[in-house]
């Protein structure tokens, strides 16, 4: 089985890990069922956010690079990817494409590999959030129902899929973000020395991080969240706040005039073994990323989202999220209220992850959906 996985994003390089290291396991000796191929579009495409998880997961260089870039406008970025995944799926004439998530890396391979007749099978499946004004979400929806194979992390995401009757073409696997985090987390205690350089001590900060368009472009969105991280930094807690690219350019050219309090300490991006290890160490993390809510409801570090909706529902029904928006008071309860909790590391909502996410072994699921799907077995 020839397969092509497309990725270009943070996310993308940590589900792709876990899969990468099921199919090194199937791949023994001389048997090799399994040939995989990674186009890697670009889209996070310095050193901070793209390279390092190459490297810190152990995942195989990457056979073809895009170059794409960040900074441009949604329809020029895919339509960069879309044009140059064809050609190589037509060079590589693949049994099969594999996307992950919900970028336009996403979007670009499920759209080119559908229009050759090459079945795509979609990681990360049936997410919603019901909000069209995202990229993403018009990303989720295109990439599943032009997909033949649909890769559901959560019950959530399963009954999602049946509403849009894509149940013939779904398999609930668990999620493999969860196989990431259990496999990494002692990775990232042994080889992280982020607390120390950082100096600080378990329980007594809190991980923020911003990305996502609506909130570092929108007018007075990103104001209200610098108002609110000072606000929280002075009167709750010190903030570590690795500054995404996005985020860097929209401080340096709307608010050149706004400082940080001396308690909000903003770093240069940071790879995952450290961004695992803050999440395992922080009282509580502040984010508009999908991926580092559910990385927190794994390590039981409780959430404060950014956003008004989310299409992790799990961590909120569970207990261990809570959606404010960029309202910095709503913020400000938000913080007061998870400051007042006992977290109890393992203990706690955390326990539910299996409940929701699986058994951890996402991974396997996986590689077993795409042989059934292809009719074939592994050695």
């Amino acid at each position: 089985m020839k397969l092509v996985n497309i990725v270009g994003a943070r996310p993308q390089f940590i589900k792709l890990a876990p899969l990468e290291r099921a199919i090194a396991d199937v791949n023994t000796g001389d048997t090799r069922p399994v040939e995989s191929i990674i186009i890697h579009t670009g889209q996070h495409y310095d050193t901070g956010m793209s390279d390092i998880f190459f490297d810190e997961l152990k995942i195989p260089r990457a056979d073809f690079h895009l170059d794409v870039g960040s900074g441009r406008r949604h329809g020029d970025q895919t339509a960069r990817m879309l044009k140059k995944i064809e050609d190589i799926l037509v060079d590589t004439s693949p049994d099969m494409v594999v996307v992950y998530g919900d970028t336009n890396s996403t979007l670009a391979g499920a759209l080119a590999a559908s229009k050759l007749h090459i079945p795509v099978a979609h990681v990360e499946a049936g997410l919603r959030s019901f909000d069209r004004n995202m990229p993403e979400e018009i990303n989720r929806l295109v990439a599943d129902h032009v997909s033949d194979l649909l890769l559901a992390p959560t019950p959530t995401a399963i009954s999602n899929l049946e509403k849009e009757n894509l149940s013939s073409r779904t398999v609930f696997t668990g999620d493999i973000m969860y196989d990431a985090v259990l496999f990494n987390r002692k990775l990232a205690k042994q080889q992280s020395n982020i607390l120390e350089k950082l100096q600080l001590e378990p329980g007594t900060f809190g991980l923020v991080t911003v990305h996502r368009a609506s909130n570092t472009d929108e007018t007075g969105r990103l104001g209200n969240l610098l108002q609110a991280f000072n606000d929280v930094a002075a009167n709750e807690l010190p903030l570590v706040f690795p500054v995404h690219p996005r985020t860097a350019h929209a401080l340096k050219s709307q608010y050149a005039d706004w400082s940080a309090h001396p308690r909000l300490h903003l770093v240069e991006p940071l790879g995952y073994l450290d961004i695992l290890s803050l999440l395992d160490s922080a009282k509580m993390a502040l984010t508009d990323s999908g991926g580092l809510q559910k990385e927190a409801f794994f390590l039981g570090c409780p959430c404060v989202t950014l956003r008004e909706e989310t299409e992790w529902v799990e961590t909120v029904e569970a207990g261990g999220n809570l959606l404010t928006g960029t309202d910095p008071e709503k913020i400000l309860e938000a913080v007061s209220h998870w400051q007042r909790y006992e977290s109890g590391g393992t203990t706690g909502f955390s326990q539910g992850a299996s409940r929701y996410f699986g058994d951890g072994h996402a991974a396997s699921a996986i590689l077993d959906a795409l042989f059934q799907f292809s009719g074939r077995k592994a050695a």
